[in-house]
């Protein structure tokens, strides 16, 4: 080892048995051999090496920060969202600095402010603000929200995923739909939830109807409409689909209370493929999104590690949970 007292690139270069090159590639998070990646990052443990990112980044020109603009962390799929897009940025080599919104659109335009003020390699937003004001100087990498050609988005495909609700539904013997959503003041790739939904509905010939509420705004009307649909004990509706697995949970223990049984009485499929905190389970049916791949999906965009078009899709699978009778 060098006669200093912190290791370098080229001690554990020698330790690991590799080309400076090689340890290069490992520490920014660029391709490399996994057998070589192993014998590099074993080598760094052993020596106690830590990367200097501020060295580093004089020499690129980069801070190696990326900012996470979300509107907030209470809905556990936005949590889990930031939890893979930190964890996928990290294995590339870069840190997380986490921006909080609570939808206000305000704050959102703060936000994508302080993010270019602040000299960072890039943004990954989740965005409801209608004009949040987007950085030319700083790539931004959207999701669920497609902006222009120039700003890549990255979602779920939500028109299928609403079909594949509706076909599940209809597939358990359900003859009277309903679908509950909420939405922004701002189209996003979301709503196709619902127009899949719907088409599936009109191409089978079975009923249904849509009950859409303003994000953030309390359930309570979606109990009204419950309520004013149950008589004698039994909800007119016998199949349920929820734009979001929180929502669907919500109505699923509401109904409950109410006598009415779920899945003996009434199927729900709701939209996510949210886990229970304790026991790793599905919390209800649901549709699943990738949210692991979409968060690596839009970490590689943003470092320009693949080429892609603006819109990238992934597909979505069907999950039962509980809710359903299958």
């Amino acid at each position: 080892m060098n006669s200093g007292n912190a290791p370098t690139m080229k001690d554990v270069a020698r330790e690991a048995g590799v080309a400076l090159g090689t340890v290069s590639k490992v520490i920014n998070g660029k391709p490399v051999g996994e057998a070589y990646r192993k014998k590099v990052e074993a080598a760094a443990k052993k020596l106690g090496y830590q990367v200097n990112s501020y060295a580093r980044g004089l020499k690129t020109n980069k801070t190696y920060c990326v900012a996470l603009v979300m509107p907030s962390l209470k809905n556990p799929f936005f949590a889990e969202l930031t939890n893979a897009l930190s964890r996928s940025l990290a294995a590339h080599g870069y840190r997380s600095v986490l921006m909080i919104t609570n939808f206000d659109s305000d704050i959102e335009k703060k936000c994508f402010s302080l993010a270019a003020q602040h000299k960072i390699d890039g943004i990954i937003a989740l965005t409801y603000c209608p004009d949040p004001g987007m950085v030319e100087s700083v790539p931004v990498v959207t999701i669920d929200r497609h902006f222009s050609s120039e700003t890549p988005c990255i979602s779920s495909d939500n028109y299928e995923g609403g079909k594949m609700a509706a076909s599940k539904l209809i597939s358990l013997g359900c003859k009277n739909l309903l679908f509950f959503s909420t939405k922004t003041e701002v189209y996003s790739e979301v709503e196709k939830r619902g127009l899949g939904f719907q088409e599936v509905c009109r191409t089978e010939g079975v009923a249904f109807q849509t009950l859409d509420l303003k994000s953030g705004d309390s359930e309570v009307p979606f109990y009204r409409f419950l309520e004013q649909h149950i008589r004698d004990g039994v909800l007119e509706f016998d199949g349920i689909f929820c734009n979001s697995d929180r929502i669907a949970v919500r109505v699923q223990k509401f109904l409950e209370s109410k006598g009415i049984r779920i899945p003996e009485d009434v199927q729900m499929i709701g939209y996510d493929g949210i886990v229970d905190f304790y026991t790793c389970q599905p919390v209800c049916s649901t549709i699943v999104q990738p949210i692991a791949r979409m968060a690596e999906t839009a970490v590689q965009v943003l470092l320009n590690q693949t080429e892609s078009p603006s819109n990238i899709t992934l597909p979505v699978y069907y999950l039962p949970g509980g809710t359903t009778r299958d």
